[in-house]
Order: C-alpha cells, then sequence, then structure tokens
C-alpha cells in the first residue's frame, strides 16, 4: 500500500495522473579497496564506472540508477559482511566492482548463491574462471593469469634465459606466476612470493641481485609496486637487470614512480593510446571529469558500466534471465576494441607489452609496445561446465 500510495503522489506531482505504479529504477552495489596503500586502484575502477553511469545520464539501459559504494578494506571478512548488507538490506540488483581476488574468493560464493549478477571490474581468480564459473559472473577485465603470460612470452621472445619471478603470496600472486610460466620456456632461478601489503624490498633486491638473472618478473600492485619499483631503481638495478611485470607500471603508480618507471615493461590488456574510438572518447572525457589519466582499472570500471547498460537496452528492462542473456553477447562498444565473452564470461580479447612513458602534457602514462596475443582466451575455460 506503501508504495502504491508514493507512486501515485509522485504520479499526481508531476501531472501524470495516469500513471498508477513507480518507474522501474536499478540499484547497483559498488565494491571495492578506497583505502590503504592500494586505494588508488579501486578508486580508478569506481571513477571509470561512475563516468559510465554519468554518460547514460544517470539511467543504465534507461533505468534510473543508484551506484551504492562500499569499501572492503582489502579484509576479506569486512568484505563479507558488507556484501551481505548490499544484498539484504540495500537489495541491489547487482554487485559490481571488486580489485582484489583475495576479496573476491570471499565475496563469490554468497553472491551467486544469491542469484545475483556479478560483475568483475578487476578480479578474475582461476577457480572461477573453470569449475566454479557461474552463469551469474561476468567479467570486464581478464582472468588473473592472462596479463602475466603476456610478459612470459615476451620474456621468451627476448631470449632471457634466466628469470627470477616475484609476487604477493595469495591467489593472484600465483596466478601471475602461473600465467608467466605457461609461456616461458627458460630457467626460473628463484620464485619469491612476500606479504600482501609489503612496502619493503631491501631483502628482497639483494636476493635478486645477488643471483644476477637476465630479468626479474614481478607482480605488485597498488603502493607495492611503488615502493619496489622506487627501490630497484634506487639499487641501481633498473640498468643492469630488465624489469618486467603486470599490474606493477601503470596510471596508478606512474604519479609517484615518475621518470624512476619510464621505460619497464607491462603486459596489459588496455592503453590509453589504443587506436579506437570508444578509447579516445573515454580517455578524453575521463580525463576532463577527473584531471588525471585513466588507468586499466579505469576502462575496466567504465567498460562495466557501459555492458550494463548495453545489456539492459538489449533485454529490455532488468528480468534477470533476459539480462543475463544479454549480457553474455556484450552489447557494447569496449575500450580495448575487440571484445566478447567466452563461455565462462571472461574477455575474449587482445592483450599487448606496454611500457611507462611521460607524455608531452607531463602527465605519466603506458604507451604500446606491441600486441602480443591476439583474440586470447584465458586457460581454464575448458574446465568450465556451462
Amino acid at each position: 500500500m506503501k508504495k502504491l500510495l508514493t507512486a501515485a503522489v509522485t504520479a499526481a506531482a508531476l501531472g501524470l495522473s495516469g500513471m498508477s505504479a513507480q518507474a522501474e529504477s536499478l540499484k547497483i552495489g559498488f565494491l571495492a579497496t578506497l583505502s590503504g596503500p592500494p586505494a588508488a586502484l579501486g578508486e580508478h575502477m569506481r571513477d571509470g564506472f561512475l563516468l559510465g553511469v554519468k554518460e547514460a545520464g544517470g539511467k543504465l539501459g534507461g533505468l534510473d540508477t543508484e551506484v551504492v559504494i562500499v569499501d572492503d578494506e582489502l579484509k576479506p571478512d569486512v568484505a563479507r559482511t558488507k556484501v551481505q548488507g548490499l544484498l539484504e538490506r540495500d537489495n541491489v540488483d547487482i554487485l559490481a566492482g571488486v580489485v582484489f581476488s583475495n576479496v573476491m574468493m570471499a565475496i563469490y560464493k554468497p553472491v551467486i548463491e544469491s542469484e545475483t549478477i556479478l560483475i568483475s571490474g578487476n578480479a578474475g581468480p582461476s577457480p572461477i574462471a573453470g569449475k566454479a564459473c557461474s552463469p551469474y559472473f561476468f567479467s570486464t577485465s581478464w582472468q588473473n593469469d592472462q596479463n602475466h603470460e603476456v610478459m612470459g612470452e615476451y620474456a621468451k621472445e627476448q631470449g632471457y634465459g634466466r628469470v627470477i619471478l616475484m609476487a604477493p603470496n595469495y591467489q593472484a600472486g600465483k596466478d601471475s606466476i602461473a600465467g608467466f610460466k605457461r609461456h616461458y620456456d627458460g630457467e626460473v632461478v628463484d620464485e619469491i612470493y612476500t606479504k600482501l601489503g609489503q612496502l619493503d624490498f631491501s631483502a628482497e633486491i639483494a636476493r635478486i641481485a645477488d643471483a644476477k638473472p637476465d630479468a626479474i618478473f614481478t607482480f605488485m600492485p597498488g603502493g607495492m609496486g611503488v615502493n619496489l619499483v622506487k627501490q630497484y631503481a634506487q639499487a641501481g638495478l633498473k640498468d643492469t637487470i630488465p624489469f618486467l611485470s603486470a599490474f606493477t607500471v601503470d596510471e596508478t603508480t606512474l604519479p609517484a614512480t615518475q621518470d624512476q618507471a619510464v621505460g619497464l615493461k607491462s603486459g596489459s590488456q588496455w592503453a590509453s593510446t589504443l587506436d579506437n574510438a570508444a578509447n579516445k572518447h573515454f580517455v578524453e572525457a575521463f580525463e576532463k571529469e577527473y584531471g588525471y589519466a585513466p588507468s586499466l582499472y579505469a576502462s575496466q570500471g567504465y567498460d562495466a558500466a557501459r555492458l550494463i547498460d548495453g545489456a539492459l537496452k538489449k533485454a529490455g528492462g532488468k528480468d534477470k534471465e533476459a539480462l543475463m542473456a544479454a549480457l553474455a553477447e556484450a552489447p557494447f562498444d569496449s575500450v580495448r576494441g575487440d571484445f566478447k565473452f567466452n563461455t565462462n564470461h571472461f574477455p575474449i580479447q587482445d592483450f599487448y607489452v606496454v611500457e611507462g612513458a611521460k607524455r608531452d602534457d607531463g602527465k605519466y602514462v603506458v604507451n604500446v609496445v606491441e600486441k602480443v596475443f591476439d583474440d586470447q582466451g584465458d586457460a581454464y575455460a575448458a574446465d568450465c561446465p556451462m
């Protein structure tokens, strides 16, 4: 009765006496890491997503859209509690975001079991790409291994016969090492696993210097990457032992590392210099809106909003079955160009080697060096029962 009364009052206020019910609306819960050293990753993803909503006039798929943003604090138990609130108190239609894989692994089961659509703007742990895949899950990023696979292939192409691998000791770190080794065929001299959130790498850098490998490969996102790049350069290793990475040199870390990261190579599915109309518009609009250069995290958040918008339009509303079918068709123009969903709802897309660079306007970004993989799917899709 309250809903009917509210609708009637609203209709009368608008002079629409024939309206008998409220217009359909959309509520999205957006979960991201927005505090601590890795906060920049979540902020970029959030800002990209909100730009997509703004460009749709605040109406994804033509529906009045409310985005409820929560900080998971990079704590899986906190994330579970906050997701429970989004599902049970806020009654969100869709859950989006999620930066870190340990958070994704903590919230994945309760979200999927509630039959709520979950759209990852970043985290892509291997278990949910394979046997634990779900028709309710979609990714606008990649499966964790993939950008690391790029650097494994690149290291092989460059003839680096001896490498050291280093990553944080959690799911995404393990996926990163697995991804690199999937394509690399040389000798792995050492595998170093650090604490998640570690900021002092003096012991690890000494270990690398002593081993004298042909190159190192590392995955250190956010503040971890900032400190590692600075300490690596200060130790004098930048010009002697090639530094290969993924999620370590990008627009979230470059404002802090600046010239110390210029020329450092990384694997990515996106860069601001990709030559397509959607990307050119996105980069210009993002910098105008926020005043800083977008990263791959921002691009993935933006694509998530555009995916939802396109799927709602194709489905003709938010009927769940129709919407899930529409999402699977990826009815939008991605900022990365080629984009379609694999059977496990992770993207099939192109991958590149990029490097840190300083633009003429003084901003630090990554530029494409070369394409390594074309229309590449992930290694776990064959295990997905969908």
